[in-house]
């Protein structure tokens, strides 16, 4: 299901530059299933038209009080009822001075004043006046009042200036959006650490020993629990996943030793562990300062055991915390992951078998089998990593409810 499947989004549009992004922002709330409509100021449509807007949103533009032609009146009252959010992208400085201060001069501020709904801000201006005493004021009255603003990027400013005030970029919005209904998730108030990920283990400062691990399936287990409430710490190996959301906080490791450690300093606060990465069972024993040259026809690598995350964690989580292991198997594949999932006392097990087409490493799909402490056995058909990762954490959730 999309993240925003039957939200409600009430977009406010208002005269900035920026009012060009809000075409791909609506685009970008669609795709996760919301219904979007739009009411713009007066001044917005200098920079951007109703037209695309209504295009994109599938629904007529909300601009005057009223039709001067036929009477037909834009309730703001009806607007405000409607929305399960207000998100105003971009706001300027001058809208958010309205907002403050209730001067209900066009049907935007009018409809703030009415929603009964959270409001969220995202701020576009140039540097001088986003750090203006009378802008921060404003900022400060409105967080107090409940209103999410959502941090303006740094960058260059369509005033030739380099520093803060680029409206955030509409994707990360989402992201913030996903987090103001994450508040009320079913997991809301739970911390939950990740591991996800390949590791690295190094031969010279060249090469390493490594694995196939993409951290797909690992980052979108992370952005499922995000939106559900969670605070998400994600102890990940080098990856070329991109994962932004408010509730997650992503922690860079390279090697299995590098995890561990950070790893233990998470385990004691953790509601719920998921240990997704494919950590390496090996690490090089002695590691060369200078690369080593091919100077003969063969060459003798000392391997030595690395710490077994899972196995620690095991043994050193607090009682009432719930842990989820991995296993990726190619033969036995149900036998191999029972006995890891008791010797490595783990309250549930993912099997991934690499026998089956579209599993694995490096895909976006997902082939698994979830086996519980308690012998239960559930066989999943072939779905998205984002699918498998809601079909996770709800058995997750089922299972340290029970």
């Amino acid at each position: 299901m999309a993240s925003l499947a039957g939200k409600h989004i009430l977009l406010g549009v208002t005269g900035s530059i920026a009012a060009y992004k809000s075409a791909m922002l609506i685009r970008a709330l669609v795709k996760e299933g919301a219904e979007v409509r739009v009411v713009m100021t007066e001044m917005a449509k200098h920079f951007i038209t109703p037209l695309t807007l209504a295009t994109l949103s599938k629904n007529p533009i909300a601009v005057e009080f009223y039709n001067p032609e036929n009477g037909d009146w834009n309730s703001h009252v009806s607007l405000g009822l409607w929305a399960d959010l207000l998100l105003i992208a971009p706001v300027t400085a001058n809208t958010m001075g309205k907002m403050v201060t209730g001067v209900a001069d066009n049907l935007l501020i009018t409809t703030y004043l009415s929603a009964k709904c959270p409001v969220a801000v995202a701020p576009a201006m140039d540097l001088d006046m986003y750090k203006h005493p009378s802008t921060t004021e404003n900022m400060n009255i409105l967080r107090s009042r409940g209103v999410y603003i959502i941090e303006p990027a740094s960058g260059e400013l369509a005033s030739g200036l380099d520093g803060k005030g680029r409206m955030e970029e509409p994707e990360r919005i989402v992201a913030h959006v996903e987090a103001i209904f994450a508040a009320s998730g079913t997991l809301a108030g739970k911390k939950m650490l990740i591991t996800a990920g390949p590791t690295c283990e190094d031969i010279d400062p060249v090469r390493y020993i490594t694995n196939h691990s993409s951290g797909k399936m690992g980052y979108a287990i992370a952005h499922e629990a995000a939106n559900r409430g969670a605070e998400v710490t994600v102890v990940s190996g080098p990856v070329n996943v991109e994962l932004f959301h408010p509730n997650v906080k992503i922690v860079p490791v390279k090697s299995a030793g590098e995890m561990f450690e950070a790893c233990k300093g998470f385990v004691a606060d953790a509601d719920m562990i998921v240990l997704c990465a494919a950590v390496a069972d090996f690490t090089v024993k002695e590691r060369a300062d200078r690369k080593i040259k091919r100077e003969k026809s063969d060459y003798a690598l000392t391997l030595t055991p690395t710490q077994d995350i899972a196995a620690w964690v095991g043994a050193n989580k607090r009682s009432g915390t719930f842990l989820t292991g991995f296993a990726l198997e190619t033969n036995d594949e149900l036998e191999n992951a029972k006995g890891k999932l008791k010797r490595k006392n783990l309250d549930m097990i993912v099997l991934n078998s690499m026998q089956d087409a579209g599993a694995g490493f490096r895909t976006d799909t997902n082939k698994i089998t979830i086996i519980t402490s308690d012998g239960n056995v559930d066989v999943y058909p072939l779905k998205t990593k984002k699918q498998v990762a809601a079909d996770i954490i709800d058995k997750m959730e089922k299972c340290s409810n029970a």
